[in-house]
């Protein structure tokens, strides 16, 4: 094992908090442009700081950093946390948290009735790193120790399926909810915007173990990237596919960039899709989101494929059945965002 070299140079200032406990970490694998380092951190649970409303109020994440590689990524800011300001160090200097069991079970003291708490909202919890480390793993069983908690977790892979038998053990004593996210079903689409990830068909496969092993699981579209994947033909094609895998529900967030993450897809979208720059450029410009129009037709489309599919959880009022003719209506709308 090597040390990871002290940043910034001697003649900075001295790092503190999490940039200095990163600087203290050992580097523990090198290869596939990918090192992983331990982080000696203080804390795992954390408090959900947004200006917009999310549905959790503790956040979890067994990692800092993430091999994925989407190139959309929102999380790519945390990294700046431990003064590494180049966007790409977020997908190859991965930071495997330590002491997780033992942090998580003084801090669930913390977590009121009614608030829950989301697992992997900045880094995948089943990225290439638990499979050696299995940090997602010792949080569950942690988990599976309680009772009485709402936990969310938000995954891209297959590997999931491994912890089944103590997932189903959390959600015997607590309410459960995996999100599968599934960008498209286009598998060289998806190669290309999430290079490291499981192809869509092994998360599709995925969602259907787990619904079979009896947990409540359901699928993300997030992001819907505007004149990439938004066509109505795409999505209504990934609302069909949740419903044959067995998904609960669907749900879709369109596509938003902090300055961190338009560093890199900006760039992205100018070699592979060209004649878009300009449309996004102007779109994102001294912005992170796309006009609320966008969202309303975006939630709009994906109520009537819901409809459609029947793709909503039994205990919610039966909405009114979406007609073919209401889908294509939105077809001119959608992608010229």
């Amino acid at each position: 094992m090597k040390s990871l070299p002290m940043f910034p140079p001697p003649d900075k200032p001295p790092l503190v908090g999490i940039a200095r406990l990163a600087s203290e970490g050992e580097s523990l694998r090198e290869g596939h442009n990918v090192e992983y380092f331990t982080l000696p951190n203080r804390s795992l649970l954390n408090r959900s700081v947004s200006n917009r409303e999310m549905p959790f109020t503790w956040t979890i994440n067994p990692y800092r950093g993430c091999e994925f590689a989407c190139k959309y990524c929102y999380a790519r800011y945390t990294h700046e946390f431990m003064e590494m300001r180049n966007g790409i160090d977020f997908e190859q200097k991965i930071y495997v948290k330590q002491h997780a069991a033992e942090f998580l079970r003084q801090e669930l003291r913390r977590v009121k009735p009614g608030e829950a708490i989301a697992l992997g909202t900045a880094t995948d919890p089943y990225q290439p790193a638990e499979r050696r480390y299995e940090v997602t793993r010792v949080i569950l069983e942690e988990f599976a120790r309680h009772q009485g908690f709402e936990l969310g977790i938000v995954t891209k892979s297959n590997l999931i399926v491994r912890d089944v038998p103590v997932l189903r053990q959390i959600a015997r004593h607590n309410q459960l909810s995996i999100n599968m996210t599934i960008t498209t079903l286009d598998v060289e689409l998806a190669r290309l915007l999430e290079p490291r990830a499981p192809c869509p068909d092994l998360r599709l496969d995925a969602v259907r173990q787990l619904r079979d092993a009896g947990i409540r699981v359901g699928i993300s579209c997030s992001p819907v990237i505007p004149a990439v994947t938004d066509s109505p033909k795409d999505l209504e094609a990934l609302v069909r596919a949740a419903a044959d895998a067995g998904a609960t529900y669907i749900f879709a967030n369109a596509l938003f960039l902090k300055p961190c993450s338009a560093a890199v897809f900006l760039p992205f979208v100018e070699q592979h899709f060209p004649h878009l720059i300009d449309n996004y450029r102007q779109r994102y410009e001294g912005r992170a989101f796309l006009p609320p129009a966008y969202e309303k037709r975006l939630a709009q489309l994906i109520a009537l494929l819901r409809q459609k599919y029947k793709v909503y959880e039994d205990r919610r009022p039966q909405p009114r059945h979406a007609t073919k003719w209401a889908v294509r209506a939105f077809d001119e709308q959608l992608t010229l965002f």
